[in-house]
């Protein structure tokens, strides 16, 4: 099975390792935006040690599943990519913001 791609023919193995990565990538994407939406201890912990409000928890993964869904609908891939690089690239500024270890949380998102 091949498909083609810009520049030319994906072979069988690079399809579906591109597929399984970006299958995790959403997983991980959706238990993230779900877990904010229940709010659980940890969440909320999270939250405050970054310096973020209760109030906006909700919100953040309503945002969140939102933009994981636009990535993981074939048609609207790009804006959710385009979308998630800005959420994820907020969410490195604010580790970075709070001064946690480049290497343990800040670099994570990436």
């Amino acid at each position: 099975m091949e498909e083609v791609v810009a520049g030319g023919v994906a072979s069988a193995k690079r399809l579906w390792t591109g597929r399984v990565l970006s299958g995790l990538v959403v997983l991980f994407l959706l238990m993230d935006g779900v877990m904010k939406l229940f709010k659980p201890a940890p969440v909320l912990n999270a939250q405050a040690e970054l310096g973020w409000p209760d109030e906006i928890t909700v919100a953040t993964g309503i945002v969140l599943l939102i933009c994981t869904i636009l990535y993981a609908v074939p048609k609207t891939a790009i804006l959710g990519a385009v979308l998630l690089t800005g959420y994820l690239g907020g969410a490195v500024a604010v580790h970075w913001r709070v001064g946690h270890p480049l290497f343990a949380a800040t670099l994570f998102p990436v």
